[in-house]
């Protein structure tokens, strides 16, 4: 064999180990990527494994108090393993302000009441939580029949989830009108007139109102802020 063929098969051997070097790295790098795919994270289920959701009677107009102190309670004692979520079911509406920002308000949905979500030892609430939960101030009785804290159903559980949604979840904006309601023209060019609601916009905060103008019945167009409902 020649020098330069020597050479050229020594190229050649060199070009070849670094084409396998090459694939061996690929491959290494194709295992890292996969073994470092994130999991997905799944959505909290409507009711956590094993537990199940009790309505607790609270004193009007303390529901939060309760709440906030249950929740406090419960990481003291480090009983969160036998309760979960602990809820005052708000339902959430997005109106329109007078400058036309839109503005979220609450309104409880179940006023007196809270749901405290729940895991049960041998059919019942553990005892230690039962007397945790009812020597909280302004706790009343578990809902249920003959004393008996009584779970909920999962349709009346999805009802109560699904009506309290978050904030950022409440697409419609509600003016507070409806088709049909008599109404007066507090502000602006129709200001004195009387009228009834044909239609409304939401998304633009506008409500047509049928009124008489000019001995006529005319359709017209105006910013909801600018008539009230009439007595």
């Amino acid at each position: 064999m020649t020098e330069t063929e020597d050479n050229i098969e020594t190229t050649n051997e060199a070009t070849a180990s670094t084409e396998t070097v090459a694939s061996e790295a690929t491959a290494k790098t194709t295992d890292v990527a996969v073994e470092t795919t994130p999991d997905v994270i799944e959505p909290m289920p409507q009711t956590q494994e094993g537990m199940n959701w009790f309505v607790l009677r609270v004193a009007s107009n303390k529901e939060d108090f309760v709440r906030n102190a249950l929740e406090k309670k419960v990481q003291i004692e480090g009983v969160q393993h036998l309760v979960g979520r602990i809820m005052v079911p708000t339902e959430k509406t997005k109106t329109l302000t007078k400058t036309g920002k839109t503005r979220i308000t609450e309104t409880k949905l179940y006023p007196g009441y809270i749901f405290v979500e729940m895991k049960l030892v041998d059919a019942r609430i553990s005892q230690d939580v039962f007397f945790l939960i009812k020597e909280t101030t302004g706790v009343g009785d578990f809902v249920g029949t003959a004393g008996k804290p009584t779970p909920m159903s999962n349709d009346e559980v999805d009802k109560m989830l699904y009506d309290s949604q978050a904030p950022e979840e409440v697409t419609e904006v509600k003016l507070e009108f409806a088709k049909g309601d008599a109404v007066n023209v507090k502000d602006g060019p129709f200001m004195g007139y009387e009228g009834t609601v044909d239609d409304i916009f939401p998304e633009k905060g506008v409500v047509r109102v049928i009124a008489t103008v000019f001995g006529r019945q005319t359709p017209i167009d105006i910013e909801y802020w600018m008539i009230e409902k009439a007595d």
